[in-house]
């Protein structure tokens, strides 16, 4: 990373920070610097508008979410050419490494969850903001090239189906009913559980 780089990584992972703990109306440039231990205007001088700081923390949001992907060695990048056919244990290493990331994102990474979804709903306020959907779009795509290779009828929607599902079992656990009867986050029953969720999903849609 540059020293800029560097520089907006600290100011907008504090901005999440404050996203997470008092909603979108807790962000200010004012309250950034503070958060972030930096000199007063200091995110000002790098992300001028409120805009521009929502869409660097939203892009801050998709990079620290492609690594926590990449670390579970679930896809993050262009589907590869000619890749294998996946068969059903595949589809339960797959479910697998989906529950840890979903288990990570509702304990270490609850903050950039809660953080990523107020974003979402302010961008259903502020039409200029909509360009931040974009960021959603490489997983749909890889999850279009994955039930391509699993032998789903109609991948292209499926893909899609896939994401919304699971997107909407993380925010279910994260702020929803499901935190009521749910396990604990962050133990094996709760990774067992999204499992179990996410294997039923992926044999759903692949008629496995």
């Amino acid at each position: 990373m540059t020293a800029r780089a560097n520089r907006i990584a600290t100011l907008t992972d504090a901005a999440i920070e404050l996203i997470a703990e008092g909603g979108m109306r807790a962000l200010t440039h004012r309250a950034v610097d503070g958060r972030a231990a930096m000199p007063p205007g200091t995110t000002s001088a790098y992300l001028r508008t409120r805009q521009a700081l929502i869409e660097a923390v939203v892009g801050r949001l998709a990079e620290r979410d492609r690594a926590d992907l990449a670390r579970h060695d679930l896809p993050t990048g262009p589907p590869p050419t000619a890749a294998p056919r996946l068969d059903g244990n595949d589809l339960d290493d797959l479910a697998a490494g989906v529950a840890e990331v979903l288990d990570r994102w509702l304990t270490t990474g609850r903050s950039r969850a809660l953080a990523r979804y107020a974003c979402l709903l302010e961008a259903v306020h502020r039409p200029e903001l909509r360009g931040i959907l974009q960021h959603g779009t490489g997983l749909r795509v890889q999850a279009r090239d994955l039930l391509t290779r699993a032998g789903a009828a109609d991948p292209d929607r499926q893909g899609d189906q896939f994401v919304a599902f699971v997107d909407g079992l993380l925010f279910d656990r994260l702020v929803g009913a499901g935190a009521l009867s749910a396990p604990q986050p962050g133990g094996a029953a709760s990774r067992a559980d999204l499992s179990a969720a996410v294997r039923t999903l992926l044999r759903a849609l692949t008629g496995s």
